[in-house]
């Protein structure tokens, strides 16, 4: 069972930490970069853009009325969605990629513009240490001057080694620029949800229910005691690359763990009982948070335990930090 509060509230989430600096106001993402469109094969039909997973929709079974859930987080009940079909980046957005966007548009992401973001305190570089500013609520979460998507630690770091790794520090808005310029939007929670379960039915993993399936490590997670001691018995510490571990049912990897997704929808703690929610629901229509899914490599049991497939957390859509990624979707009819 779930760590819970005296309140009987589920925890604080562990993983994200909201921009909320004296003077950082929220933003919009600047003039939106032309984007190209979805490639249109010879039969009039839209073809699956390069790293894309066809997903044929249907209805499926969304939330959980698991033990380990967070009812409060409106992770339930369980009741059932139908979808159209759709495509899904197979992958989360890579340095690289989002690199070669920012060459070919000259975008600047809002860490960027706000000169800050969130790094997790055991990555700090110890010089710039002496200027940080702790999270209110999580304080293991430090404003760092000069850390962005570019230099994910703030200043004298980068990502040469990392281009294979999924893109960090980079808000909402700027996920939202990313998936138009390359012709496609951000995936809708229900989709999100739908992609990540790959086919199986009220599972609490993409895999199955087993955290670990014969001793084997499925995903990137916290493994030790948080948030000061990180053993990576999962073989990362931070960030893993972007295919890292074994793909489930539909082809997608990563769908838990590494780091946080952003997904095109506002969030509400009940979801089930917004508008349209049994057909391709788009979330509400106003809001103040977007929605997060799938948890990221701070996650642990004792805390957080946000790597299920049906767990929700959301953010501020100007926030970044060093675990808030994103992938993208596309319309298939």
């Amino acid at each position: 069972m779930s760590e819970q509060g005296a309140s009987g509230h589920a925890p604080s989430c562990c993983c994200s930490a909201s921009r909320t600096a004296p003077g950082a106001a929220a933003q919009g993402a600047g003039e939106t970069a032309r984007g190209a469109s979805l490639e249109i094969g010879a039969s009039g039909k839209r073809q699956p853009l390069s790293g894309m997973v066809y997903l044929a929709g249907g209805e499926f079974l969304m939330g959980t009325d698991d033990e380990e859930g967070f009812p409060k987080d409106g992770e339930g009940p369980v009741r059932p969605v139908v979808l159209s079909p759709f495509y899904m980046d197979a992958c989360a957005v890579t340095n690289a990629e989002f690199a070669a966007f920012a060459e070919a548009t000259g975008y600047v992401t809002e860490a960027e513009r706000f000169g800050w973001s969130f790094v997790f305190h055991l990555f700090v570089p110890e010089a710039a240490r002496a200027g940080a500013r702790p999270a209110p609520g999580v304080p293991w979460w430090l404003a760092i001057d000069g850390a962005s998507w570019r230099k994910p630690e703030g200043e004298g770091t980068g990502i040469d080694d990392r281009l294979d790794h999924p893109v960090v520090h980079v808000s909402w808005h700027d996920a939202e620029v990313y998936a138009k310029w390359a012709g496609k939007r951000l995936p809708t929670e229900a989709e999100w949800e739908y992609a990540a379960r790959g086919g199986l039915i009220q599972k609490r993993y993409p895999w199955g229910d087993l955290l670990k399936p014969g001793g084997e490590y499925r995903c990137n997670i916290w493994q030790g005691k948080f948030p000061e001691k990180n053993n990576a018995s999962d073989g990362y510490a931070g960030t893993a690359p972007v295919d890292a571990f074994l793909p489930n049912g539909y082809g997608m990897y990563n769908m838990v763990g590494n780091v946080w997704e952003w997904c095109g929808d506002w969030f509400t703690p009940r979801p089930a009982q917004a508008p349209g929610s049994g057909t391709n629901p788009q979330g509400p229509a106003r809001g103040t948070n977007r929605v997060m899914r799938g948890g990221s490599y701070l996650c642990h049991k004792s805390y957080c335990n946000r790597y299920r497939v049906a767990a929700r957390s959301s953010n501020t859509p100007d926030s970044s930090s060093g675990n808030i990624g994103f992938r993208c979707a596309a319309d298939a009819q």
